[in-house]
């Protein structure tokens, strides 16, 4: 049978049923066309939008980074232009041999370069941050979904002489330690952006216009004086180098302003190269680092035997027969002195001395007094990782830590706490913040802590201990009047004292008007000699005779130091 001759053929369909396909369609088509004139007509930003997102992009606009300077305008650190590679690795279609070329000019691995260009995903970055030079070379291979674009990286001219106190940036040209984190956002500045036309391969082809300007970051300018950093620096290193020391540390302080004019730490590192660096490099050790202060704090003991009233410049001390025992411990000194006055317990560095006049106060009267001079508390300068070193509770204290504290045992600082805290006896007994930024104006009215009296006469105490009969008669600069205090200490490891220590020495100059506070602390001096007097003075003097001088500060003593030649040595106990 032929299929026209099919019954099924023959049977009649509905009017009805065809007619309502015909209205099902007319429905679906006029809808179309009403859709399309609404997107085409009334909402024609919705087809305007996709098309853009298919060819339009938007573009941070990097910021400029701010300007580091010293008090003099010196550029301490400063953003330079770098390009960083990236590839489309569905573009990136490279031969062997391209991938060697490409390899080689970028110093990397060519099994890693692979391996970036065989990702999956959009966008990778191939190399950040190499100089312009080289990435013109890299554009002239001409190579097929390799790009690149301009970023910018932080340069510092001093390299390690100030790594520690600016620190240094990450690739994304944010702060990751010192001033670069502390002031991270005044540098920063603010990204801008702009709209641009790409072809699929990512290639600029149109700068449709401008969103917003990128604002650059402000420049800042330290307190740090880059002579005075740089002599610091270089004393610093001759005495760990002659003491075949482990580390140490120098902070110079200007006494009138509170400005960190100076700010080192050894061993250091090379913040334009950071590629083999270890932590022992890396730490600010003079604000993470803690030890016990030894003799340096003696002197803030007697300041309050003195504020208190109990006590005079002269008032005779009995510490012999040079041993003292509280409860079951003996403090000892090295040499049995006799009686001594309360400037002579200072001057001698006397242990007994010093125990028998904070055994006379109150417990909380010392720790009061701690407290108010920045000890058990970060200076909040803004560094990472600062610390505030330990200072237990009064209430908790036995006689014997209250008589070990008196001359620094029992108690942890960090070396910028301790030069703070000598600035209450160049300043007439008042403290001030610490500023890294340069100070236009002295501050007014500081934090009180002794009276002016009680300052002057510890004061002329440390000054006798740089003259002859003293600990430190190597700390004397010519043409200056010195004053300040030894202290060695024996370090804890392990929860004991072991046989080895940290020499320090903290000082102020000119001492009729003193501008200058300086700290230095050698760490595990290991050449056979280790007292602060021998280790550390020689190169506080170095420091202090040269930044004095830098400064134009008038001398107030004869050129000549005082001769110590006809008197032995004093060496302070420990």
């Amino acid at each position: 049978m032929k299929f026209s001759q099919s019954p099924i053929l023959s049977q009649a369909v509905p009017a009805w049923r065809s007619r309502l396909v015909l209205l099902v369609l007319l429905a679906a088509f006029m809808i179309l066309v009403g859709r399309s004139l609404y997107l085409q007509g009334f909402r024609n930003d919705f087809l305007k939008g996709k098309g853009e997102a298919r060819y339009e992009r938007v573009l941070e606009v990097s910021a400029t980074r701010g300007r580091i300077a010293d008090r003099h305008g010196d550029v301490l650190a400063i953003s330079t232009p770098v390009k960083s590679i990236w590839a489309i690795p569905e573009d990136a279609r490279l031969q062997p041999a391209q991938i060697r070329e490409l390899a080689q000019l970028l110093e990397m691995n060519v099994a890693e370069l692979s391996r970036k260009l065989a990702s999956d995903k959009d966008f990778v970055f191939i190399k950040r941050q190499i100089p312009p030079d080289l990435a013109e070379r890299v554009a002239a291979l001409k190579l097929p979904g390799i790009h690149q674009q301009l970023e910018y990286r932080r340069y510092y001219p001093a390299g390690d002489l100030t790594a520690h106190i600016l620190g240094f940036t990450g690739v994304e040209d944010a702060g990751q330690e010192g001033v670069e984190l502390a002031f991270n956002d005044r540098l920063a500045g603010k990204p801008g952006s702009r709209r641009v036309i790409r072809d699929r391969r990512g290639n600029v082809v149109e700068d449709v216009e401008s969103i917003r300007e990128p604002q650059d970051g402000q420049d800042i300018t330290l307190a740090l004086d880059d002579k005075i950093q740089y002599l610091a620096y270089s004393m610093l290193k001759q005495a760990i180098e002659r003491h075949r020391a482990k580390a140490g540390g120098v902070v110079v302080l200007d006494a009138k302003t509170g400005e960190v004019l100076a700010l080192v730490n050894l061993p250091t590192y090379n913040p334009n190269n950071r590629e083999r660096l270890i932590g022992a490099q890396l730490r600010n050790r003079a604000l993470t680092d803690t030890f016990e202060p030894g003799s340096t704090m003696k002197p803030f003991t007697i300041a309050l035997g003195l504020e208190q009233g109990k006590y005079r410049y002269d008032t005779p001390i009995q510490t012999a027969p040079g041993r003292l025992t509280v409860g079951n411990a003996t403090i000892h000194d090295a040499h049995v002195h006799g009686v001594l006055t309360v400037a002579q317990v200072i001057q001698k560095s006397s242990n007994v001395g010093s125990a028998k006049i904070a055994l006379s106060m109150p417990a909380e009267s010392m720790w009061d007094t701690f407290d108010n001079l920045g000890f058990g508390t970060p200076l909040r300068l803004g560094f990472p990782g600062e610390v505030g070193g330990r200072l237990r509770p009064w209430k908790k204290w036995q006689p014997i830590e209250q008589a070990t504290m008196a001359y620094g045992h029992g108690i942890s600082v960090t070396l910028i706490q301790l030069a703070r805290a000598y600035m209450v006896f160049a300043r007439d007994g008042d403290l001030i913040p610490l500023s890294l930024t340069k100070v236009d104006a002295p501050p007014v009215g500081g934090k009180s802590v002794f009276s002016a009296q009680t300052a002057r006469e510890v004061r002329a105490m440390l000054e006798l201990v740089v003259l002859p009969g003293g600990t430190a008669p190597k700390a004397q600069v010519a043409g200056y009047r010195v004053a300040g205090k030894t202290g060695t200490a024996h370090k804890i490891e392990g929860g004991g004292y072991a046989n080895k220590y940290v020499a320090s020495f903290v000082g102020f100059a000119p001492v009729s008007d003193p501008r200058l506070v300086i700290a230095v602390m050698v760490d595990e001096p290991s050449a056979g000699i280790y007292y602060g007097g021998d280790v550390a003075a020689p190169a506080f003097s170095q420091v202090m005779a040269g930044a004095l001088r830098t400064l134009g500060v008038p001398q107030d003593a004869p050129l000549q130091p005082i001769s110590a030649t006809a008197t032995p040595d004093v060496k302070e106990e420990m």
